[in-house]
């Protein structure tokens, strides 16, 4: 089961560093991992922040789980619950946006899905082939939809762990619609991200966090999106994470 899953040793959080506007520009461990966030404006990270991220990034996501912080809280029962609700509904076949390093679809893929996925970096495609080898993986910016191949096809399951947050929440609505035609009778949409039952509570976690909020993200306000999606159920898995289902 997944939530026997390892992420590996933690290395140890050092430091922090921001640009002259206050935005995220990199983590650093004292293991020498530097985790970075390479916007371009207002674009979402850019293929070479990622590939350098790629190495260290199921260490990284681990360590602020174990450490019971601000972004990644509750990582593993995300994951761990969007695995046994993909199961339980007798999926199949799985498309994964913005899979990264293949944690997740690593486990669906071991227990007989078919898997497709798309990610921005080439470097996260070539890791997660390792894990996933007949997977079929292509690389494209989701932010401006999804590869043609991917929308030929019909899914069980679609799902999306702390990627869609770099959409803004005009786009995750209108993304999300257009991901609806492509599931199967009976399919579902798990999105596993950093959220909130509504923005008293983001703003209240904004706060709190102070210099470590990444500015650039833009996260899922759960009542606000269930607005245009009255169907879409959310479960909190943390004070700032969950899974929405729809």
């Amino acid at each position: 089961m997944i939530e026997h899953m390892q992420l590996g040793d933690m290395p140890k959080f050092c430091e922090s560093v921001k640009d002259k506007n206050g935005f995220l520009v990199s983590r650093k461990y004292e293991t020498g991992i530097s985790v970075r966030n390479d916007y371009e404006g207002d674009n979402m990270l850019n293929e070479q922040g990622f590939d350098l991220w790629a190495d260290g990034y199921d260490r990284s996501v681990g360590l602020s789980d174990e450490g019971n912080t601000y972004p990644f809280v509750g990582y593993k029962r995300v994951l761990n619950a969007i695995y046994n609700a993909v199961l339980a509904n007798g999926c199949q076949t799985v498309l994964d946006i913005g899979f990264g390093t293949g944690t997740l679809t690593q486990k669906l893929y071991e227990h007989g899905c078919t898997v497709y996925g798309q990610d921005f970096s080439q470097r996260m495609i070539e890791l997660a082939k390792v894990k996933m080898p007949k997977a079929e993986l292509y690389q494209g910016d989701f932010t401006k939809g999804l590869v043609e191949t991917l929308k030929q096809n019909r899914y069980d399951a679609i799902v999306a762990t702390y990627s869609l947050h770099h959409l803004t929440d005009a786009e995750k609505v209108v993304f999300i619609e257009n991901l609806r035609p492509l599931l199967n009778d009976g399919g579902k949409i798990y999105i596993g991200d950093v959220a909130f039952p509504n923005r008293v509570q983001m703003e209240a976690c904004r706060a709190d966090a102070g210099d470590e909020w990444d500015g650039d993200e833009i996260y899922f306000v759960v009542d606000e999106l269930q607005a245009r999606f009255p169907q879409m159920r959310f479960e909190p898995l943390s004070y700032c994470s969950g899974v929405l289902t729809l």
